[in-house]
């Protein structure tokens, strides 16, 4: 999420593949709306839920670290499957943060999702969106499209969205040039190393993340690579004769997992990444828990990854 620095403005845009009906009773179905409000790791309890214009719904959000944020949002447009503008962050005794304007549209049995966050001045806009960015708020949104793929399918999916300030063109590049990749993609206080680089339909790459806990060897193979829209590969840890190893630090992980990313352009200079990853083949009970209950970390290693993708791009600008 980011804020213009002329707009006192916050937009957000997301396409879910879901039909409105579904997106509408996720945002308004208090059972629905509990499992994916909210930060990683936080959780909701709804005391109540009117939702008309002047109605308030009333709940409770729970951090992981124990603490209580009660929280008063307060209807002013309801339009049932299109629009709800809403007064949001306040209580009983602080006035609302900000006011949230969001409309639903459909096409095609996907659902475009419109936000639009109004503070108070620009500068309230662009802290809110550093302090939104710094507490994990942005996770959210991709909670809703697990949420939304879990009810749907059943399936446990893990989705981080991104927007970077760059041609979808360029950001395409740095997910298929190795020598982009060893720089931004490793996660902090590790190396990458590619063994083997060739990122195209049907081929495979090997590398090796190295740090204070050794080296891991991982395997991509690329099932679909369309530039500058989309990128599919599987993923799974191997040892250096790339025969499949466990995964690093867990007891039970998924064999193989499968990666979707989408390069959606929102403007000339604006691109809009969305990651999708899910297990793949077959997989215990076991270990599709494992997966569900590190998708707080693995929100974590992708933001401190996608913060240096933006630190390069914003260098590449600027030569």
């Amino acid at each position: 999420m980011a804020a213009r620095s002329e707009s006192n403005e916050i937009r957000l845009t997301r396409v879910y593949d879901a039909p409105l009906r579904a997106v509408w009773d996720a945002w308004t179905v208090p059972d629905q709306v509990a499992k994916w409000w909210g930060p990683r790791g936080f959780t909701i309890t709804t005391h109540a839920k009117d939702l008309r214009v002047g109605g308030t719904w009333r709940y409770t959000m729970h951090g992981p670290d124990g603490v209580d944020y009660p929280n008063v949002t307060t209807y002013l447009v309801v339009e049932p499957y299109q629009k709800l503008v809403y007064d949001h962050g306040g209580t009983d005794d602080r006035p609302p943060l900000f006011r949230v304007t969001v409309t639903f549209t459909e096409a095609d049995d996907k659902t475009r999702m419109d936000m639009i966050f109004a503070l108070a001045s620009p500068e309230v806009a662009r802290e809110t969106a550093k302090f939104i960015k710094q507490a994990g708020g942005e996770a959210t949104w991709d909670r809703l499209a697990e949420h939304l793929e879990e009810t749907a399918t059943g399936k446990a999916s893990f989705v981080v969205n991104r927007t970077f300030d760059a041609p979808v063109a360029r950001v395409f590049a740095m997910w298929t040039s190795p020598d982009h990749l060893a720089r931004w993609l490793p996660p902090a206080g590790t190396e990458m190393r590619f063994l083997r680089s060739e990122i195209a339909k049907g081929k495979s790459t090997l590398f090796v993340i190295t740090g204070e806990h050794g080296a891991t060897h991982v395997r991509a193979e690329y099932l679909a690579v369309e530039p500058p829209r989309l990128i599919v590969y599987t993923q799974e840890f191997v040892d250096a004769r790339e025969q499949r190893a466990p995964a690093p630090g867990a007891e039970r992980w998924p064999a193989t997992l499968r990666n979707t990313v989408l390069f959606t352009e929102e403007a000339p200079d604006r691109t809009r990444v969305t990651l999708t990853t899910e297990p793949h083949g077959e997989a215990t009970v076991p270990e599709l828990e494992a997966f569900v209950r590190e998708r707080s970390g693995m929100t974590k290693g992708w933001t401190g990854s996608f913060d240096v993708l933006e630190e390069l791009l914003v260098t590449q600008a600027d030569r």
